[in-house]
């Protein structure tokens, strides 16, 4: 019997023993096409020898050296390359193990900020309903969706949430997409003017989100509209590109579509690839240099943050996508996905919408398509969808909740920026039967 702690006790999962490219081979020897990246993470699949050299050699070189005592080289140069393809004035590097650990660096990084600069009455974070930032005390305050609060609701902090930018159940019929994300922005406005400027820190969105709503984009100019309000208040922008940044969307960082920089960037998951687990929080100078030129210490820290090795994979990664052009690939292959999507599933009876940027793409299954109602919540079908699909020998990423934590279901995809033509094709065929299984069973 297994001492493991599972995500879920009442599952019995197969064991992973090998990777080779896209697909993920169990002990039995059943290959699984990663549909999903596992959570968006194995963007450069599962057998990137460029990467797992560079982690043996840093291996061989240094394996730890906590940054309490020192720097090391890894993270200089990981820091170094990703500042310059950074958006805006973003200058400066956290590196830390994960996308959890990274938002909740950034939550306090916000508060103390306003606290060296003589702010200290700014205490409050809005972010967006049915958004998700981590699972961390405060990461999971942040983040907007109810299922995952409910049973932790006595230890969360008081944070506002407003409604999401999501057009396919929000924009009025007699709305243009335009006016409908100007109505959707000014709901920060009208909360940080409820709740008095002078007492929040920050704004916090995915640019594109991922897990709780199925890849769902800002309509254009909702992001510059949201980037003036916070502006005009002084309040930070914080975007948590956790899950859609590192090429996901076909952009490098998801912010640069919408032509927006912010005050702090979050990054995690393609960042590391799978191949180590890191994350970073990204700021600009004039953060940075408020606490250099203040106290001088952040006040944060976790013991194997700017991990050598990590770091070494983490450069590998970034190399990667930037000399081979797998961003530009992502975009290019995410146009295939979505048109292959479109073919199959553009008039099927169950699927409400298609959406996503890049690689990173989602359908919503509903009940009634001209309608939009969903399917019952006691029918399970996100797991059923889930399940049928790993019978098939496909990783995707269905959930449920996707309206508002407790209704709605969607399949979130996210393949390595390497997968061909033939394997959407057989992603796609594969989503098919499992959609169809599921709704039918």
């Amino acid at each position: 019997m297994s001492k493991i702690f599972p995500r879920n006790s009442r599952q019995t999962l197969p064991t992973a023993v090998g990777g080779d490219g896209c697909y993920v081979i169990d002990s039995s020897g059943k290959r699984y096409l990663d549909g999903s990246g596992g959570a968006a993470v194995s963007c450069l699949g599962h057998s990137d020898v460029a990467v797992t050299e560079a982690v043996k050699r840093q291996m061989d070189k240094l394996a730890f050296a906590h940054t309490g005592f020192f720097t090391s080289e890894p993270a200089e140069a990981l820091a170094e390359l990703l500042i310059a393809h950074a958006p805006g004035d973003l200058e400066r590097v956290y590196l830390v193990s994960g996308g959890s650990e990274a938002m909740e660096a950034a939550i306090k990084l916000a508060r103390q900020y306003f606290v060296e600069i003589g702010q200290p009455s700014r205490s409050r974070i809005i972010a967006r309903q049915q958004s998700y930032h981590g699972n961390t005390i405060g990461a999971l305050s942040a983040g907007g969706n109810e299922w995952r609060r409910a049973q932790f609701g006595p230890l969360l902090l008081d944070v506002s949430h407003i409604p999401p930018c999501y057009e396919y159940r929000l924009r009025e019929d007699d709305e243009t997409a335009w006016d409908y994300g100007q109505r959707a922005a000014q709901a920060l406005e009208d909360e940080i003017l409820a709740c008095g400027p002078e007492t929040v820190i920050a704004f916090l969105a995915e640019p594109v989100v991922g897990a709780t709503a199925g890849a769902v984009p800002a309509v254009d100019g909702y992001f510059k509209r949201i980037r003036e309000i916070c502006d005009r208040y002084g309040v930070l922008l914080i975007l948590d590109e956790v899950m859609c940044g590192m090429g996901r969307t076909g952009r490098l960082y998801a912010c640069e579509t919408d032509e927006i920089a912010p005050d702090i960037l979050c990054i995690a998951k393609g960042l590391g690839a799978g191949y180590q687990p890191v994350g970073a929080m990204l700021c600009t100078g004039k953060i940075h240099d408020a606490i250099a030129s203040g106290s001088g210490f952040f006040q944060h820290g976790h013991t194997y943050m700017g991990h050598p090795v990590a770091a070494a994979a983490a450069h590998a990664v970034l190399t990667a996508l930037l000399d081979r052009g797998l961003v530009e690939r992502a975009a290019l292959m995410g146009d295939v996905l979505q048109n292959r999507l479109a073919e199959a599933f553009g008039q099927h009876p169950h699927v409400g919408d298609i959406r996503g940027r890049g690689l990173f793409r989602g359908i919503e299954l509903v009940a009634d398509r001209n309608t939009k109602e969903p399917f019952d919540p006691a029918m399970g079908l996100a797991a059923r969808v889930k399940r049928r699909a790993f019978e098939e020998g496909l990783i995707c990423y269905p959930m449920s909740g996707t309206i508002d934590g407790r209704r709605g279901d969607h399949v979130l995809l996210a393949p390595p920026f390497i997968i061909s033509e033939s394997e959407i094709d057989e992603l796609v065929r594969k989503l098919s039967i499992a959609v169809e299984g599921a709704v039918g069973a």
